[in-house]
């Protein structure tokens, strides 16, 4: 049984960062970790939301779902973070929320903390391995370890190959246009693993 306490942080307009997170979480509890699904704060006008239906529809449906807290970086021992790209980089709701995290890296309290990102866009050469290069910019200034899946597993190679993090291409309906379940999960217990060789290795 696994002590790790995992965030999983997405951000999702439409579902698809959702759904990577949603299969991430279900890989984590079966490894035994104690898990959060958060979601980034929203950033974007109303007016902007409601003019899309697809991401007005997807916003009521998760509603419920919690928003991410500063507290829930401090709880976690591991992060995984599902981004959409923009640009080559984050969405803006991601890179707004990482702006706030100063505190806690000067206390110190994102060091050691072990992270894995995956990312989304709408075509094969989006973005994606960028986007979550960038994340993991962030995450050497915190001190944190990376656990990039590499090609630890079979399903790396039959999900896309993306060495850094799962990535899925996303068409103009929202459909994945690979089957990256199985890299999801894999790179999600991946993550447990090696997060609870760093605790308990550190106690």
């Amino acid at each position: 049984m696994s002590n790790v306490k995992l965030a999983i942080m997405y951000y999702s307009s439409t579902g698809t960062n959702y759904k990577l997170a949603q299969w991430a979480e279900e890989a984590a509890k079966e490894a035994g970790a104690e898990v959060k699904l958060v979601k980034f704060p929203e950033t974007a006008p109303e007016a902007a939301i409601q003019s899309n239906p697809a991401w007005a529809k997807h916003a009521e449906a998760t509603k419920d779902v919690p928003t991410a807290q500063l507290d829930d970086l401090e709880w976690a021992d591991a992060y995984i973070f599902s981004v959409p790209t923009r640009f080559g980089n984050p969405a803006s709701q991601v890179s707004s929320f990482f702006d706030t995290t100063g505190g806690l890296w000067f206390q110190g309290k994102l060091a050691n903390k072990v992270v894995s990102a995956m990312s989304s866009a709408q075509n094969a050469h989006g973005g994606q391995e960028k986007t979550i290069q960038s994340v993991y910019t962030t995450m050497m200034h915190w001190g944190a370890i990376i656990a990039a899946p590499g090609y630890t597993d079979p399903v790396i190679f039959a999900s896309g190959g993306n060495p850094y993090g799962t990535s899925v291409t996303v068409d103009q309906d929202g459909n994945m246009q690979e089957d990256v379940e199985a890299a999801v999960k894999h790179q999600a217990k991946r993550t447990i693993q090696i997060a609870a060789a760093v605790k308990n290795g550190l106690q």
